[in-house]
């Protein structure tokens, strides 16, 4: 069974991830699609981030509906960092060796990997697909190869989709009062605003 991965802060969870989420899961033909809330992201320490339980619940009210998606809690469980190489190893250990593991992530973060714990060990755990963010340039492969061997054979380079939606965009303008509605499922959109997330008061 082919699955697929996908970390963030979900801060909030948006559309974008939901459409990055789904072209991935049909192009390379999975079986499902893990959304894991990071628990303390270590690149993220510059910024406040919410609280693990509103970031969990948007994730789970996002996908609620959607029969190919789910709410993966592994990080939030566990304590310290989070380090997607031992979220990998935790679940390939769950699913066994039936399970080949994608994991989604930025065309920016695929240019960070060698910063990231262990990037070596991932690759032998996962296969990574990188996906365009908007504004950044596709990473140098051959430089990527350079420091981390084997790379190129455990990566699928998509040039689609490329959304233009970001949470800190969306933080802004809930903290304005302009309206999300577009940017995220209903669902979210409501419990943002139940909750007072973001709001500068």
């Amino acid at each position: 069974m082919n699955i697929g991965v996908m970390g963030g802060t979900f801060d909030p969870i948006h559309n974008g991830h939901l459409i990055v989420a789904e072209e991935v899961r049909v192009r390379l033909d999975l079986a499902e699609i893990l959304f894991v809330p990071a628990g303390l992201p270590w690149l993220k320490t510059d910024r406040a981030i919410s609280a693990a339980e509103h970031r969990m619940q948007m994730v789970r009210l996002a996908v609620e509906d959607k029969p190919y998606f789910k709410l993966c809690a592994v990080e939030i469980e566990r304590t310290g960092p989070s380090y997607t190489v031992d979220t990998i190893a935790e679940l390939q250990s769950q699913f066994g060796a039936g399970a080949q593991l994608f994991f989604i992530l930025g065309w920016d973060s695929l240019a960070e990997l060698p910063q990231w714990r262990e990037p070596s060990r991932l690759i032998k755990l996962c296969y990574l697909v990188a996906v365009p963010r908007p504004g950044y340039p596709p990473p140098d492969l051959s430089s990527l190869e350079a420091i981390i061997p084997g790379l190129s054979q455990r990566l699928t380079l998509l040039d689609t989709p490329e959304i233009d939606i970001s949470a800190s965009v969306i933080r802004d303008w809930v903290a304005r009062g302009l309206s999300i509605s577009h940017l995220v499922p209903e669902p979210v959109d409501r419990y943002i605003r139940e909750q007072g997330l973001y709001s500068r008061s």
